[in-house]
This record gives C-alpha cells, sequence and structure tokens, in this order.
C-alpha cells in the first residue's frame, strides 16, 4: 500500500491502527548497463511485496542519493552529503508529526549511510520512536546466497540483476575486477570502472535471482515486527 494511492484522509485512518512506515532511500546513479535507478527499484520491489504481506504503508522514494563518484557517467545525480542528510532528518520528524513511530528505512545504496548518524541524533530527540535501516545487499542472508553459489556481490554485477532493473543486453563473459588505487573522484573513477560494473557475472540465474529476493524480504518483515 503506497501512500500515493492514498488520500489525507485514508492516511489519518490507517494511523488509527497502524503507526509504522516504510521509507526507501537509493540514488539516480549509473549502473553499467543496468537502470540509473536501480538503486530504488530493488528496495521499492521489497517495499512493496513487504507491504502486501504486512500492509504497512509505504512512502514515496528519496530518488536521489549520494553519489559523487559516479557523476562523470551521465545520468548520475548527487546530493551532497549535508543535503541528504538533512532531507532524511526532515522527512523522518514530519512522519513523526503525523503520528508514525515505528519506521523502516529500506536503502539501496551505499553512499547514503552518513544518514545513519543523523538519525540516531534524530531518534534520541523524538519521544517513543524506533527507527531501523536495512541496507539490503549487506545483509548476512544476502551473503549466505553469494556464498553458496560461489559469487561475489558489488556494484551494477549479478548481485543488482533482477528483471526489473535490466534494461539492455548485458554481456555474456565476467568483468575482471578493476584496480581500485584509493578514494576516487568522478572523472578517475570513470576510468578506473569503465562499464561501470566493479566486475565479476553480470548476471545469475533466476534461481539466484529469486532466492536472493526471498531471503531480503524475509528480513524486511522480521524488522517491521519492531520486536
Amino acid at each position: 500500500m503506497r501512500i500515493e494511492d492514498l488520500n489525507w484522509m485514508d492516511v489519518e485512518e490507517y494511523l488509527k491502527h497502524d503507526d509504522r512506515l516504510i521509507l526507501i532511500t537509493g540514488a539516480t546513479e549509473q549502473h553499467g548497463y543496468l537502470s540509473l535507478l536501480t538503486d530504488i527499484r530493488i528496495p521499492q520491489a521489497l517495499a512493496d511485496a513487504a507491504s502486501h504481506a504486512t500492509g504497512v504503508l509505504v512512502a514515496p522514494p528519496l530518488n536521489f542519493g549520494c553519489s559523487p563518484y559516479f557523476q562523470a557517467y551521465p545520468g548520475t545525480f548527487s546530493l551532497r552529503v549535508s543535503t541528504f542528510v538533512a532531507v532524511v532528518d526532515d522527512v523522518v520528524r514530519s512522519a513523526y508529526q503525523a503520528g508514525f513511530r515505528r519506521i523502516l528505512f529500506l536503502n539501496g545504496h551505499g553512499g547514503n549511510t552518513a544518514a545513519k548518524t543523523q538519525l540516531s541524533e534524530t531518534a534520541s530527540s523524538l519521544e517513543d520512536v524506533q527507527i531501523r535501516w536495512y541496507d539490503w545487499w549487506l545483509s548476512h542472508s544476502i551473503e549466505d546466497v553469494a556464498v553458496k553459489h560461489s559469487l561475489k556481490p558489488t556494484h551494477a554485477n549479478w548481485l543488482e540483476a533482477f528483471p526489473f532493473t535490466i534494461v539492455s543486453e548485458l554481456p555474456s563473459e565476467p568483468k575482471t575486477p578493476p584496480y581500485v588505487p584509493g578514494i576516487l573522484g568522478a572523472k578517475q573513477a570513470r576510468q578506473v570502472y569503465g562499464d561501470g560494473s566493479f566486475g565479476g557475472p553480470y548476471q545469475a540465474s533466476d534461481e539466484v535471482v529469486n532466492e536472493m529476493f526471498a531471503a531480503a524480504l524475509a528480513d524486511i518483515l522480521q524488522l517491521l515486527k519492531f520486536e
């Protein structure tokens, strides 16, 4: 159930019996041959599935995140860290004022993790609020799937190649992971990463993809219990 499909009176009615909310954070950035909104599409799909199973309300996603290192790739839009952190804080405080008290962030982008420090400060200043943060690709559940199938998860490779993120034909041969000399600026990152993938197979079998999605969804359903 998405907020975009409701009016304010529907939300008021929802809050009479549930104070949980799913907030999606991600990025609009290069993902090789995958959608520029890969970091939104994956947590959005997970949020929709979790909402279908639990009835928890899903807020519109924050489509822009912190991606300064990919700005030499056309189609990447990046916020300053300070801007992103402030937006996240404002959104949580707005949700709190409306009556939401249990908030789960489904994050799809590693560059957004600076917001976690701010959220700790935010939670300390708001009475009775519970905030959780889930980086789906870093979960032990996803790691278990990767180990089981002898695959290394990384940016813009098989890990993120879901049917709803693939927007062009994928190379059939794995990519040799490039040497990364340290912290990269935008121009250097494009020179190092080339097509944008960090290496390894570009795609996995349907079995692996479905297993990954189910594993992440199981994590989210557990987190939504707020036990």
